[in-house]
């Protein structure tokens, strides 16, 4: 298994370019929009998946608050703004899936903190998007990357997302797993109108070699 996971890792490290494709690909939990971020499946278990992500660009803001769902809220209208004609080019930009909340650790009750929410950008705008016209709106590159992922229905409200954040981390602790432990992602893949089958993420950002979880 630990040969595998390399040579898995080592080819997909070779060949790391975005990879936002068609939302009807296997890889895709998007089901409204028409492009989406794509992955590779390392490994899968029942308490987490591992997934390999390829760099990629994003439009992002930074929202300080005390509640994260006030920030999540806040910087959602401004990100909207931005693809919806609020940048240089005046352009009308396709909402893409998912949108990713960057979380810092350790954070207590009543506590500001800096949320970080982003939009992955479309296939055509990978090379060259427009800048935003609102400078607390910036384009950034995430990098190569493995991940720790566990899925979940329903909504990502500040409860149920600590709770399933929590379960992953026990996971991994559990399973001695390397992983960046400042900060994990809360990832939505559905608009505010879809009311069933509802599809959310936790992330944790892998350090060194994954750690697979134990067969279902």
């Amino acid at each position: 298994m630990n040969c595998l996971i390399g040579a898995v890792v080592l080819l997909l490290s070779i060949t790391a370019e975005a990879r936002v494709g068609n939302s009807s690909e296997p890889t895709s939990y998007c089901t409204e929009t028409k492009e989406c971020l794509l992955f590779d499946l390392i490994c899968e278990g029942k308490e987490y998946e591992v997934r390999h992500y390829e760099a990629a660009k994003w439009v992002a803001t930074e929202v300080e608050s005390i509640f994260i769902d006030v920030a999540k809220v806040k910087a959602f209208r401004k990100l909207y703004k931005y693809i919806t004609g609020n940048n240089e080019a005046g352009a009308n930009i396709d909402m893409t899936a998912p949108v990713l909340t960057k979380v810092k650790a350790d954070v207590s009750l009543l506590e500001s903190s800096v949320y970080v929410l982003s939009f992955l950008l479309p296939s055509a705008y990978q090379e060259h998007a427009p800048q935003p016209n609102d400078t607390s709106v910036y384009l950034t590159e995430m990098p190569d990357m493995n991940v720790y992922v566990k899925s979940y229905g329903g909504w990502i409200v500040s409860p149920i997302a600590k709770k399933y954040s929590a379960q992953l981390k026990e996971a991994l602790d559990k399973a001695q797993a390397s992983y960046d432990e400042d900060y994990h992602y809360d990832v939505g893949y559905n608009s505010p109108m879809k009311l069933t089958n509802r599809h959310n993420e936790v992330w944790y950002v892998v350090k060194g070699k994954p750690v697979c979880p134990p067969a279902e």
